[in-house]
């Protein structure tokens, strides 16, 4: 196995400079290679992406190709997907392996267990509650879900993966990410008050034996960052300077801020939506700065006004991380010989995610 190429030889590259090295060791690589590029990434990066989309599309799109090398340009759990997802023989790739997720992180397998073990001194959970993880999560949690009848769901499928834990229990645990539970089972029917909020750094979640009784979905207290940013009176703002103008919105957005707005949906929703909208259309959108900034310059060409919901500027810093030197690294040390950065899901605990990815995919193919 060839040495290593560290990576101090890379960081101080101009972003130029990376960028046309870069176009040559894809060219070395050839076939061997594909590399994905997460809608939230920056442009420096994304330009290089052979596909760019969500994180499930990423990976099943990945699984599917004759690549050897999977270079995922997102977080470390896309990077777990894609391994889990992908043929044995092919190897999943984070050019840098500090870049995670806040939200993913709000849930770990010790206190999710811990959670199954305090409702188990209540009832028996896996005879009443389905558990399941939002993709942004660790793949240990995948396979936890996996191991109690569960499943995955994304941003997209939500509604769908509930209708489905409702058929065979009568309560879901839903983590990470309260506001994607909540503002997908208030859209079901389920009102607020059958909700609650299970506050992982609290015995019992914080809660009494008749509100958990009560509820039908306990919704971990785990949130984004960048979601978290938007507030209803940035709505209320911009519909008092454009009221012909539209909000649509990312379903991690607080259950306030998505009851304003006139469109909730996923990444590949709000796209869609921005794309297909009339010339000359305003919008206002509640989701991550470098692709809203990418749909404005799309939008451009129509006089389409797309405009980032918070006044503040706010980035999925995690992400922001794969930038042009990592990933001029992790290829050149491609073309070299060296794999550096492999993400390599356990035997066992990819076999238990997968099964809760598979019933994920059954319900919402």
């Amino acid at each position: 196995m060839a040495t290593a190429l560290a990576y101090e030889q890379f960081d101080s590259i101009p972003d130029g400079d990376c960028d046309a090295r870069i176009r040559d060791a894809k060219a070395r690589l050839g076939k061997r290679l594909v590399i994905l590029g997460h809608h939230y990434q920056r442009d420096e990066v994304y330009r290089h992406a052979d596909f760019t989309g969500d994180s499930l599309k990423l990976s099943r799109l990945a699984a599917s190709s004759d690549a050897d090398y999977i270079v995922f340009c997102g977080v470390h759990f896309m990077a777990e997907v894609a391994d889990i997802l992908s043929r044995p023989e092919q190897v999943s790739i984070l050019p840098d392996l500090s870049a995670g997720c806040s939200m993913a992180d709000m849930a770990n397998y010790t206190a999710v267990q811990r959670a199954w073990k305090e409702l188990g001194a209540l009832f028996d959970p896996d005879s009443r509650v389905t558990p399941i993880t939002y993709i942004n999560s660790s793949a240990d949690l995948k396979a936890f879900c996996g191991n109690h009848g569960g499943l995955v769901c994304t941003s997209s499928n939500a509604a769908r993966v509930l209708e489905w834990a409702y058929k065979q229990r009568e309560k879901v645990l839903f983590f990470p990410d309260q506001h994607l539970g909540r503002n997908t089972a208030y859209r079901m029917g389920i009102p607020l008050e059958d909700m609650a909020e299970w506050d992982f750094n609290q015995p019992r979640g914080g809660l009494s034996r008749e509100q958990i009784e009560k509820a039908k979905i306990l919704l971990w207290k785990g949130f984004c960052s960048v979601h978290q940013m938007f507030k209803p009176q940035h709505i209320d703002a911009f519909r008092k300077n454009h009221p012909e103008g539209k909000v649509i919105s990312h379903p991690e957005c607080s259950f306030e801020v998505c009851q304003k707005s006139d469109y909730v949906g996923s990444t590949e929703f709000i796209i869609r939506t921005i794309e297909q909208s009339a010339p000359g259309s305003r919008w206002l959108v509640g989701t991550e700065l470098n692709l809203v900034n990418r749909l404005a310059e799309q939008g451009r060409a129509q006089n389409k006004i797309v405009e980032f919901m918070s006044p503040t500027v706010c980035m999925c810093s995690t992400m922001f991380r794969i930038d042009p030197q990592h990933l001029l690294w992790t290829l050149e040390n491609l073309v070299a010989g060296r794999v550096v950065n492999q993400i390599k899901v356990a035997p066992a605990e990819a076999e238990a995610a997968r099964l809760a990815l598979k019933r994920m995919l059954d319900v919402s193919p």
